[in-house]
C-alpha cells in the first residue's frame, strides 16, 4: 500500500539549525564552469552527516557517466547555510542544485527555481512530500528524506524503573514518570531525568513548539505561513511540556547545548529523555554502537486532549535545481537527483549508506537502517504522525521570538503570560 503523506505540514531541519534563506544573487552573474567535453554539476548542501557518503556516490554516478563532474560543497553543523548560500549567490558562484525549506524559501528563491515536475523522481515522490515546495502547480523541489522526532528515551533505564512506555498518554503520566525517575535517579545512575537544551532555540522554539502549534493550523504549512496572526490556542500545554522538562532537567538549561545534551549527556546515560529526531542516531551510534543498536526508543510528546501516540513526522529539505544555469547544467543536475533516488544504485545508497528513511515509493522499507528511523517510518506508516509546520512561522519568530523567549522564562527574567503576549504580538506584526 503506498504511503500517503498528505497534509504533512514541511519543514527545514539544517543540521540541527532551521534558517532563512535570503536570496541576493541573479542570472547574469551565473558563472560557466562546463564545456564541450564535460558537463559540470556543482552541489551546496547542508547535511554534514552523511558528506562523505554523498561524495562517494557521486563518484559512482560519475564512473557510470563519463563526462560528468559533480562538484559536492557542504555547508552545516554550527555554521549557517543560509548566510552561506547568500555568499554563493552574490559572488556569481551559484551553484546549480541547492537546499530550500518550505513556502518562506520558495517566495525567497522564487526567481532562481527550475520546474522539476517532469523528473521521475517527483513522480515517485511520496503524496503529500512535494506539498511543500509547490507553487502554482509546479514542483520547485525534491525532498530530501523523511524525518520525525518526539522524546528519546533510554529503554535499560525505563525498565529498570519498571516504566511502560505505552503508559504515558498525557501530559499527567509524562510529569510522573519524570517524577519518578528523578527520586530513583541516584539508583538509576542519572545525573538528572531530562537534557532540555534551552541554548539550542531551535529545539524550543521550532521543534517544541510544533507540536503544539500544529494543531491550531490543522497540521498545513501553508495554512501557518498564511496565519496574519496566532492564537497558541494550546501555550497552556506548551507550558507544562516546558516546565516538566526545566523542572527535571540538567542545569543551567540555557547552557545546555547540543553537544552536551547528545554527546556528554544522553548518549553517556546520564539522562532518560530527551527532544531529538532520529536525525542523532549516527552520533549516539559513534559514542556507543551498543547502546544506540539496543537502548534508544523514541516516543510522542503528548498534547493533552489534542495529540495522543503521535509524533511529528515531515520533510527536512528540499533539492532545488538552479534554472539560471546553462540548460545543459539544469538537465545533468535533474538526471542526476533522478538517479539518486529512482535507481536501483541510488535508492541503496539512500538506505544503506545515507540511512535515510525515503520519500520516494519503489523502496524496501524493511531496510531502513537504525532502530530510531524505523520506529518514525513505523509512527508513519500506521498514520500515527502529525504535521511539521514550523517553517509556516513568520522568518525567525520561531527561533529568535519564541525560543529567545523561553530562555528568559526559564531564567525566571519573564512569566509565560509576558512570554505568549509577545510572541502573539511579534507574529502579528511580521506578517504586516
Amino acid at each position: 500500500m503506498k504511503t500517503s503523506w498528505k497534509k504533512i505540514g514541511l519543514g527545514l531541519f539544517v543540521s540541527g539549525l532551521a534558517v532563512s534563506l535570503v536570496a541576493c544573487g541573479n542570472g547574469d552573474k551565473k558563472a560557466d564552469k562546463s564545456s564541450d567535453k564535460e558537463t559540470v554539476v556543482d552541489i551546496f548542501q547542508f547535511k554534514v552527516e552523511f558528506n562523505d557518503q554523498f561524495k562517494d556516490v557521486a563518484k559512482q554516478y560519475e564512473e557510470l557517466n563519463p563526462g560528468v563532474k559533480i562538484n559536492i560543497s557542504t555547508v552545516g553543523g554550527g555554521d549557517d547555510y543560509g548566510a552561506a548560500l547568500k555568499t554563493k549567490f552574490a559572488s556569481g558562484e551559484e551553484p546549480d542544485i541547492f537546499n530550500i525549506g518550505g513556502p518562506e524559501d520558495l517566495k525567497t528563491w522564487e526567481k532562481s527555481l527550475a520546474d522539476v515536475s517532469d523528473t521521475e523522481a517527483a513522480k515517485q515522490a511520496l503524496e503529500g512530500t512535494t506539498d511543500g515546495a509547490t507553487k502554482d502547480g509546479k514542483v520547485l523541489g525534491l525532498p530530501y528524506n523523511m524525518e520525525g522526532y518526539g522524546l528519546l528515551y533510554n529503554k535499560k533505564v525505563f525498565k529498570e524503573a519498571g516504566i511502560e512506555v505505552d503508559d504515558i498518554k498525557t501530559q499527567a503520566d509524562l510529569r510522573k514518570v519524570a517524577e519518578k525517575l528523578d527520586k530513583d535517579k541516584e539508583k538509576l545512575g542519572l545525573e538528572a531525568v531530562f537534557a532540555l537544551p534551552a541554548k539550542e532555540t531551535w529545539v524550543t522554539g521550532l521543534h517544541a513548539s510544533n507540536t503544539f502549534i500544529a494543531p491550531e493550523f490543522d497540521n498545513d504549512v501553508n495554512k501557518t505561513y498564511e496565519a496574519k496572526e496566532i492564537e497558541f490556542k494550546y501555550n497552556k500545554e506548551f507550558k507544562e511540556y516546558i516546565d516538566v522538562m526545566q523542572e527535571y532537567s540538567v542545569q543551567p538549561t540555557t547552557s545546555l547545548d547540543y553537544s552536551k545534551q547528545m554527546e556528554e549527556l544522553f548518549s553517556n546515560g546520564k539522562v532518560a529523555m530527551t527532544q531529538q529526531g532520529n536525525w542523532v542516531y549516527g552520533t549516539i551510534e559513534e559514542i556507543d554502537p551498543e547502546f544506540a543498536e539496543e537502548n534508544v526508543g523514541i516516543l510522542p510528546i503528548p498534547v493533552d486532549g489534542v495529540s495522543e501516540n503521535k509524533i511529528p513526522v515531515g520533510v527536512p529539505n528540499y533539492w532545488a535545481v538552479n534554472k539560471n544555469s546553462d540548460e545543459k547544467d539544469q538537465n545533468e543536475a535533474k538526471a542526476f537527483l533522478d538517479w539518486l533516488y529512482t535507481s536501483d544504485e541510488g535508492k541503496k545508497a539512500v538506505l544503506e549508506e545515507f540511512k535515510f528513511i525515503p520519500a520516494y515509493s519503489g523502496y524496501d522499507t524493511e531496510k531502513i537502517a537504525d532502530p530510531l528511523s524505523k520506529q518514525v517510518y513505523e509512527y508513519s506508516n500506521n498514520g500515527d504522525s502529525t504535521g511539521w509546520v514550523f517553517m509556516g512561522y513568520p522568518t525567525d519568530w520561531g527561533m529568535n521570538s519564541l525560543g529567545t523567549g523561553i530562555q528568559k522564562y526559564v531564567s525566571d527574567e519573564s512569566t509565560w503570560e509576558d512570554l505568549v503576549k509577545e510572541v502573539q504580538d511579534s507574529w502579528k506584526q511580521t506578517r504586516e
